[in-house]
């Protein structure tokens, strides 16, 4: 598979992974020594685990979301890397509050499998959305 093809794979079972909880089949997609390189205070998270781990959060109770979609508006691949622009819409489990928010993520892809991971969302519009800012206040 290329690089593109493992990009779009994933993309497509993310949706399935919130709904169910069931990830095996989009895990396998994922290389055991992975870097998910992801920014922010939490910084990189190195392995599989750390990649199901963050799956778990983003299906259970106060951090939980469903009726998750992720359209691709753009896609760009070379050799072992592929990057999108993507449309990311949701519905926080615990309010019910909807989100739409854009963000970008580049994979780099070695056996099949992504072995490290770049992503950056719109944090601020969907933490608006979602009404968590006026919990700061």
């Amino acid at each position: 598979m290329t690089a593109g093809d493992v990009h779009r794979r994933i993309l497509e079972l993310y949706p399935a992974v919130l709904a169910t909880g069931r990830m095996d089949e989009a895990l396998a997609l994922i290389h055991p020594d992975v870097i998910d390189h992801r920014g922010g205070a939490d910084g990189d998270h190195h392995g599989i685990r750390a990649w199901r781990e963050k799956w778990e959060r983003m299906v259970s109770g106060e951090t939980g979301f469903h009726d998750v979609s992720v359209t691709v508006e753009q896609n760009v691949s070379n050799g072992d890397l592929s990057a999108n622009v993507y449309l990311s819409r949701g519905t926080h489990t615990t309010s019910g509050r909807r989100y739409e928010v854009r963000g970008m993520d580049m994979i780099r892809v070695w056996d099949d499998r992504i072995v490290e991971h770049w992503a950056i969302r719109d944090a601020v519009a969907m933490r608006h959305q979602l009404r968590l800012d006026q919990l700061d206040s």
